[in-house]
């Protein structure tokens, strides 16, 4: 913002960036599998590289900084080390530094750690930042005055012992949560976040630097309780290399030495509480060529193997055995080492075959015939299949009362916000296919969904399948010679009706209910158990997803269903020889009336030559008396046995009309 005075020995027309020492850097981005921790470090991911580059020619060495000349100045200041839970810790080694002085680091490696996103602290914890980048082992520094049993025990401690961690916050303890202690004084938490008390700062003159190996369950189950995930537990979380362990202390020990002028004033301290076996997994190339599905010359695999210090060990024939490096704790099967082959060897070299075929996997949710069948009917009447995670969102359920939180199915350890809780509706899930589709020009769909929705109870928890059923949008798409209409509450319940009609399940009786989810809704009945129910979702959860557009809802008890099924026994009958007769009503009765209401009454009173019953028109308005509207309804009736008079028809239909009369107050128009 003005005149820069520069040093009066600066070349007139030099670089700018000389001046000010600006590096000129490339960044790579890498996008990592979560099992892939071998690659979670410059060194992991320089020796993938290797091993891609060799398969193209080109031959690199690859080297860690050399620990050779690591030597200890004195053992003036040793500190024990002792695995008291000998489950969550492996092995732990640990060594003491003295006359370090703390202070600023250099302005090489601030630079590389800003490069990947760090901010410096100081030049010891740099180190071990640095350390851990480079290595992918983690480390962690204490002030080892403030040790003053001089013994660090890994242990764990009673539940609810207070801990404050480095980002200063008080924090309870499990009892399952594995603890780096001074006598019963936690000072740190294992894998996870040091302590504040225990932390190195400016005033620190010696400093306790432990490597260690601790087990992945146990840190992944501690980070997720206390809400932690930092740089240290994302690696142990997965398996860090437990032959790095004692090379990546030396390493830091050495750096902290050279840059912050300590002596190293302890011999490494360890225990060890197991060594670590390499896995050896058996092979054989006719298996390589048939997962991969094309020939590999076998010399191919072996250069690739060797470059992914993946040793092949007795070959016999067609079968070998290969020992993979501790440091690829993802490889553990036959499959996955193919999985390497191939990677290596290159997908694209692969030739896709002219002519693929396989098989169909029925949903995780159609295990019988009989799901199998609804879904196959479905898919004829223009359904497509969704399928959601059981995994969802605790905030959809938050604004229902319907929804109460001591109901809710929690997970424990949740991956993330959007996958806390088991879903108590499909309803949900299925907004989010409808809104992403709305989203990219798809608006008119038939969904269906075949899943479980979870709940807690007082005896436990409970598990209700049911089939979800969604239409929105128009019904058919725009035409030159037909109109265009949209779907309507109607359609959905006649498809739900269909549905259950194909298997057997007669409706018998309708009721309208209220709910938070729909705007209006019926419920239907069959042998007095609750089938269905079928409405129009509500605004509050149209506005909820940001859909504009009707969505009409409907969900299938499948419990009910199957027992109604089950009691259905079908039956053949010819067609009739005998010719069918339609008589029509016109029914003139009060808004109130339902029409199921009447179809079951017809049903009831006429039973055995009336077929069917029909609503074909409904008529509100002028000319009717005030509270009124008109049915116009049609009946069928046969008989297998003979040919019906008019004389008998007359009968049915004079004993129907006083039906109505009686039942709903009715009248003929």
């Amino acid at each position: 913002d003005g005149i820069m005075v520069l040093p009066e020995e600066s070349e007139i027309g030099m670089a700018a960036s000389k001046l000010f020492s600006i590096e000129n850097d490339s960044v790579i981005e890498i996008g990592l599998t979560p099992n892939r921790t071998d690659a979670m470090c410059h060194y992991g991911v320089a020796r993938d590289l290797r091993a891609g580059l060799l398969r193209k020619g080109e031959n690199h060495a690859i080297q860690l900084p050399s620990v050779s000349t690591f030597k200890v100045d004195n053992n003036s200041r040793n500190i024990e080390v002792e695995v008291v839970d000998r489950e969550a810790c492996g092995q732990y080694f640990g060594l003491t530094l003295t006359k370090v002085k703390v202070e600023e680091s250099p302005d090489w490696l601030k630079n590389r750690l800003k490069s990947i996103g760090l901010s410096p602290k100081n030049n010891v914890v740099d180190i071990t930042n640095f350390v851990l980048h480079e290595t992918g082992h983690p480390l962690h520094a204490f002030d080892a005055e403030k040790i003053s049993t001089n013994k660090v025990s890994i242990k764990t401690l009673p539940s609810g012992s207070k801990f404050t961690s480095l980002d200063d916050k008080e924090r309870e303890l499990n009892e399952k949560d594995l603890m780096i202690c001074d006598g019963d004084t936690p000072l740190c938490i294992a894998g996870v976040l040091g302590g504040a008390s225990s932390g190195v700062g400016s005033t620190t003159t010696e400093v306790f630097l432990e490597a260690a190996w601790f087990n992945p369950v146990s840190v992944r189950k501690t980070a997720r309780r206390h809400g932690l995930n930092t740089d240290a537990s994302f690696r142990y979380e997965r398996g860090v290399d437990p032959d790095m362990t004692e090379y990546a202390l030396k390493r830091a020990a050495m750096l902290i030495k050279e840059l912050g002028g300590g002596e190293i004033s302890s011999e490494i301290q360890s225990d060890i509480v197991h060594t670590f076996e390499p896995a050896k997994i058996k092979m054989s190339f006719e298996r390589i060529n048939t997962l991969i599905g094309q020939e590999i010359p076998k010399e191919d695999v072996r250069e690739i193997l060797n470059s992914l210090d993946i040793h092949v060990n007795a070959e016999v024939d067609d079968s070998f055995e290969v020992t993979v490096p501790l440091y690829r704790a993802d490889v553990t099967r036959e499959a996955d080492v193919i999985e390497e082959i191939l990677r290596i060897y290159g997908f694209n070299a692969i030739e896709l075959p002219s002519q693929m075929s396989f098989s169909v996997i029925p949903s995780g949710y159609l295990p019988s015939e009989l799901r199998a069948s609804m879904n196959q009917f479905l898919t004829a009447r223009g359904f497509y299949e969704i399928q959601n995670n059981s995994l969802t969102k605790e905030s959809y359920y938050s604004d229902y009362e319907e929804f109460p939180s001591d109901k809710r199915v929690g997970i424990l350890n949740p991956l993330s916000g959007d996958l806390n809780v088991m879903s108590q509706s499909l309803l949900f899930g299925m907004m989010e296919v409808v809104l992403r589709n709305i989203n990219h020009k798809n608006p008119d769909l038939k969904l269906v969904e075949f899943g479980k929705n979870y709940f807690k109870t007082e005896k436990g928890f409970k598990e209700e399948e049911v089939v979800a059923i969604s239409l929105t949008g128009n019904t058919n798409n725009e035409n030159w010679n037909e109109k265009s209409t949209t779907s309507n509450f109607f359609q959905l319940k006649g498809e739900v009706v269909n549905l259950l009609s194909r298997f057997g399940v007669t409706v018998q009786n309708e009721s309208s209910i209220s709910s938070e989810l729909y705007g209006d809704a019926i419920q239907l009945e069959s042998q007095k158990l609750k089938v269905a129910t079928v409405g129009i979702v509500s605004n509050k959860v149209l506005n909820q997803f940001g859909v504009a557009q009707s969505v009409y809802y409907a969900e299938i008890n499948w419990k009910n269903f199957e027992k109604v099924y089950l009691r259905h026994k079908s039956k053949y009958s010819p067609v009739g020889k005998y010719p069918a007769v339609r008589r029509d009503l016109a029914l003139l009765v009060d808004k109130n009336v339902k029409y199921a209401d009447i179809e079951l009454t017809a049903k009831k009173n006429v039973k055995g030559i009336l077929k069917s019953v029909n609503l074909f028109d409904v008529y509100e308005g002028k000319n009717l008396p005030e509270g009124k509207k008109s049915y116009a309804l049609s009946f069928i009736f046969q008989d297998d046995t003979k040919t019906l008079t008019d004389k008998v028809i007359d009968k049915m239909m004079q004993k129907l009309i006083v039906s109505f009369e009686k039942g709903f107050a009715a009248s003929l128009r």
